[in-house]
């Protein structure tokens, strides 16, 4: 078992500035400072791209950060684009400069990433713009932090690596949330000894979402056009730093398989009727989608997918040489062989996770929010969330938010990798070293400093 962590040093966050975070206490991957600029002293600069519910909940977010200015904005809709700019103008700063309703319409972003003076923008669009946008705010001179995925296609991911490694400018799925670090925590300190396999994925009944033309009307699409784990990203953000992933381990193949598609037709049935063109509309993608995931020492990640049939949300179990963790739909419980007091039976795991709460989680205490909750598609919050102010510090000091170019690439890659082994049944596919080997020598992430 590691030493363990001395909270002494991990400085609480204050009013003071936001770089004294404790964040700052933690060995992230190594980062890759463009052109040696820190922005220490000088306000940050955002553009946003989509102002849709995510884009919105960003804008929203960052607009309750002091020192976090907002110039340009980005959206094909007139009435989300004069929404985001009551917003900024509603919170004091200056009306941005409004992208999207000229003749260049959806590709309207590449004029707002090549004229604005901007460190970074935000990405919240519909997925197949993802990849796009990133690399035009990376090729001008900009950094990108996108919601999940950073893009669809190997060739995309690439691209991304390529430029970011020309140019010195990160592109972060750093947007999409946290990795669970108090599990992580425990990892580190060896409770469950050596981790050996981890299940979890994303399981959400989306079928509303999916036939909703007013909320998302491009996501059925992908069920239609494609068939794999099209949605990798929640889940491996805690999977990827748990077992070390491209930080001293990385992804050696994977196989994937999808059941058949019926539940959409039926829905589609059942809510519009049976003439509607959306029940007998063929359907590419599997109901159920399983991914078995193997690394290069030996690790093992299951990895599940299911948007269409009726359930409740996922659930997460990881297995050590020493014992074993699940959290399930209401309980978290765990099994560790010695400590727990009867064999072979759970116990509730409250206790552990309070005695493993990570530092990072205990001592943050960001400014209070300027202009009031977050609003917009996601959690109300009445504070930062963590993941947005480890983006404001990343910019602010001239590194990279915690999951850096290479680790977002690896995460949404997962989903173009599993769609080649369904469509070659199921049969193993090599998985790409975005890293070109580095992977050997990269620190771990949130390793003490």
């Amino acid at each position: 078992m590691s030493k363990k962590l001395d909270r002494k040093g991990f400085l609480k966050m204050s009013t003071a500035g936001l770089s004294t975070s404790v964040l700052a206490g933690m060995a992230l991957s190594k980062p890759v400072v463009a052109k040696n600029r820190t922005n220490q002293g000088r306000p940050i600069r955002l553009g946003f791209v989509g102002i849709g519910g995510r884009g919105t909940w960003h804008l929203s977010a960052a607009l309750g950060i002091e020192g976090v200015e907002v110039p340009a904005i980005c959206e094909i809709r007139a009435d989300r684009l004069e929404n985001a700019k009551n917003m900024v103008e509603a919170s004091g700063r200056p009306s941005p400069t409004l992208y999207g309703e000229g003749p260049m319409g959806e590709t309207d972003f590449e004029r707002l990433c090549a004229e604005e003076d901007l460190d970074a923008v935000i990405c919240s669009t519909s997925w197949k713009w993802h990849a796009p946008i990133v690399l035009a705010a990376m090729n001008n001179d900009k950094h990108a932090a996108c919601e999940v995925p950073l893009m669809l296609t190997l060739d995309e991911a690439w691209r991304i690596v390529e430029t970011y490694e020309k140019t010195g400018k990160w592109a972060s799925t750093v947007l999409g949330g946290f990795p669970d670090v108090t599990l992580l925590n425990m990892i580190r300190h060896g409770v469950f000894g050596e981790v050996l396999h981890i299940e979890d994925g994303y399981v959400h009944d989306l079928r509303f979402v999916k036939n909703n033309i007013e909320r998302e009307p491009w996501r059925l699409q992908h069920s239609i056009d494609r068939n794999g784990n099209l949605y990798p990203d929640h889940p491996m953000r805690t999977i990827m730093p748990a077992m070390d992933i491209n930080h001293g381990d990385r992804i050696d193949f994977l196989v994937s398989m999808s059941s058949k598609a019926v539940m959409l037709n039926r829905y589609a049935a059942e809510q519009f009727g049976t003439d509607h063109p959306d029940a007998t509309r063929t359907m590419n993608q599997g109901d159920y989608n399983a991914s078995l995931i193997r690394t290069v020492n030996g690790k093992m990640i299951t990895l599940n997918f299911d948007t269409n049939t009726p359930h409740p949300r996922e659930s997460f179990r990881l297995q050590g040489t020493k014992g074993v963790y699940e959290d399930g739909a209401d309980v978290e419980t765990i099994y560790l062989e010695g400590p727990s007091p009867e064999s072979h039976e759970w116990e509730s795991a409250e206790p552990y996770l309070e005695e493993y709460e990570h530092p990072m989680l205990k001592n943050y205490n960001p400014p209070p929010r300027v202009g009031g909750a977050i609003e917009g598609h996601g959690r109300r919050m009445d504070q930062t969330p963590i993941n947005w102010h480890n983006l404001i510090m990343a910019i602010t000091e001239g590194t990279q938010p915690y999951i850096d170019t290479y680790d977002s690439v690896t995460s949404s890659a997962v989903s173009a990798v599993t769609e080649a082994s369904v469509a070659n049944n199921g049969r193993p596919v090599d998985f790409p070293d975005f890293t070109k080997g580095k992977w050997k020598e990269r620190t771990p992430i949130f390793m003490e400093a």
